[in-house]
C-alpha cells in the first residue's frame, strides 16, 4: 500500500462509532451510493449513479436448495445427505431424492444454501440454487 493508503488507515481505526457513521453519510453523499445492506461500503464510479436508472439489483437473501439429479453409485450417501439436512425419515428422504429434480429446502439463508449444496454434492448429487 502506498504511505497515503495507509495514513488515511490509520486515520479510520481512530474514529469513534459516531464520527464513523457521520464518514459512511458523507461518502455515499459525495459519491451518490449507499452502503445499507451490503458486506461493504460499494464505490460506483461517480458518472455512473448520475446516469439515472442505474439502481443497484436488491441482493438475494433466501435460496430454495434444489437436487437436480444424482450419480446413481452415489444414491445411498446423496440420501444421508439429504436426511441429515431434513431430518426426515428414511422412506421420505428416499421418496424426495428419487424425485430429483425436487426442492430439498426453500427460504434458507446465503451459507445454509451453500453448506447444504456442499454437502450434497460431495455425496455425489447435482445441486442448483434458486
Amino acid at each position: 500500500m502506498s504511505a497515503k493508503t495507509d495514513e488515511i488507515l490509520e486515520s479510520l481505526k481512530s474514529l469513534s462509532l459516531l464520527e464513523a457513521s457521520e464518514l459512511v453519510k458523507q461518502i455515499e453523499e459525495a459519491f451518490g451510493v449507499s452502503a445499507a445492506a451490503s458486506a461493504g461500503v460499494v464505490m460506483a464510479a461517480p458518472g455512473a449513479a448520475a446516469g439515472g436508472g442505474a439502481e443497484a439489483a436488491e441482493e438475494k437473501t433466501e435460496f430454495d436448495v434444489v437436487l437436480e439429479s444424482f450419480e446413481a453409485s452415489a444414491k445411498i450417501k446423496v440420501l444421508k445427505a439429504v436426511r441429515e439436512a431434513t431430518g426426515l425419515g428414511l422412506g421420505d428422504a428416499k421418496a424426495m431424492v428419487e424425485a430429483a429434480p425436487k426442492a430439498i429446502k426453500e427460504g434458507v439463508s446465503k451459507d445454509e444454501a451453500e453448506a447444504l449444496k456442499k454437502a450434497i454434492e460431495e455425496a455425489g448429487g447435482k445441486v442448483t440454487l434458486k
